[in-house]
């Protein structure tokens, strides 16, 4: 009975003719032997350079051995009853596979895997990635983000050069105030008409801020609130947001950028990101912290910065109001919404008046 439980009869394929002939299989000691059912023919294989088959619910069982050879058994609960008469056992990740709870299991720990990594992995790995990109990288960013944007959305400003340099002047005066030690981030402030972005403006990696003529002449009797508005874009590039997002959005390539310094795959998508992707609601607090600590520090109340979001929730409920048919109301959402990095396409603006009516300085609390 043992003896007949050790031996088992099944067809090898030797490599050389296409059909298969039987043979009698039997473990003796560290080896296999294997011998064909005339005796004419019989190999000995290392036990451990023998290619055991993994077991599975279905199918046969296929064994490659050492000389190219290859046995097949159609009988897959046959083989398994021989496998484990000689006192072989499955490994530990096989017995994993053949289980419905381990399959489970695995499962959700994989879902949970990358729930974490992109609730909190990404996160982190994009806002790091964000802080290696040289400035020289980060300036060509943006200077390919301003082409395009300009052959989409910008054409030249209409507004006075007079009033372009009293409004770059007073917001410099702001930011010098505010940063007395020159550790300021660059910034290059340029003004345009936009029929698509109406009354708003947003900030590039590299510094460049762009003011549309709409939002000047909306908070024209307010030059303090325009202030107040250039300062939350100038917190995004302090603390670089544009490229985070950026980054966040096109993980791979901008790895490969940053890594191997070949940022051309990364550039090829900013345009895409630019107008798909906003910036996080953290983004935008950590942005309007950065606003009313620079108004503060520059003589301005932060609360300038309520006639701002005031007069933008005034001008969406009035396109909504002349909104007569669906097909006029999508084309006045589109209106104020078609670039998500802009600070009038953020629909928060409740909870940030509320920010900047309460804000009280660090320092003075």
């Amino acid at each position: 009975m043992d003896g007949m439980a050790a031996t088992l009869i099944t067809r090898w394929f030797d490599g050389r003719s296409p059909r298969p002939q039987a043979v009698t299989l039997r473990i003796d000691g560290g080896e296999l032997l294997l011998r064909t059912q005339d005796g004419a023919v019989e190999h000995r294989y290392p036990l451990a350079r023998v290619r055991w088959p993994e077991r599975r619910t279905h199918g046969q069982r296929q064994t490659e051995l050492p000389d190219g050879s290859l046995i097949q058994h159609a009988d897959a609960a046959e083989w398994d009853a021989w496998w484990r008469a000689q006192g072989h056992r499955e490994g530990v990740v096989v017995g994993w596979m053949q289980s419905w709870r381990a399959t489970l299991v695995a499962m959700a720990g994989t879902v949970a895997f990358l729930a974490a990594a992109w609730v909190w992995g990404v996160p982190w790995l994009s806002s790091t990635l964000a802080h290696l990109v040289p400035p020289s990288l980060e300036e060509r960013i943006g200077e390919a983000s301003m082409s395009q944007l300009q052959s989409i959305f910008l054409t030249p400003s209409e507004l006075p050069q007079r009033q372009q340099d009293a409004l770059r002047q007073r917001f410099a005066a702001v930011v010098k105030a505010s940063h007395p030690e020159g550790d300021a981030p660059p910034w290059n402030l340029a003004f345009h008409k936009s029929e698509i972005l109406g009354a708003n403006a947003f900030a590039l990696p590299g510094g460049a801020i762009v003011m549309t003529d709409d939002l000047v002449k909306m908070l024209e009797d307010r030059p303090d609130a325009l202030v107040g508005v250039l300062a939350h874009e100038l917190g995004h590039v302090q603390h670089r947001h544009g490229l985070d997002m950026l980054v966040r959005s096109s993980l791979v390539s901008a790895l490969i950028g940053v890594v191997l310094g070949d940022a051309s795959s990364f550039l090829a998508t900013v345009p895409a990101t630019l107008v798909t992707q906003s910036y996080s609601r953290d983004a935008e607090r950590e942005a309007d912290a950065h606003a009313a600590e620079m108004l503060h520090a520059g003589g301005i109340a932060p609360a300038e910065m309520v006639v701002f979001f005031e007069r933008i929730q005034a001008e969406e409920r009035q396109c909504d109001a002349d909104a007569d048919a669906d097909a006029d109301h999508d084309a006045a959402e589109e209106g104020g919404d078609v670039l998500p990095i802009s600070i009038a396409s953020h629909p928060d603006h409740a909870e940030r008046i509320r920010f900047f009516r309460e804000w009280k300085s660090v320092a003075g609390s």
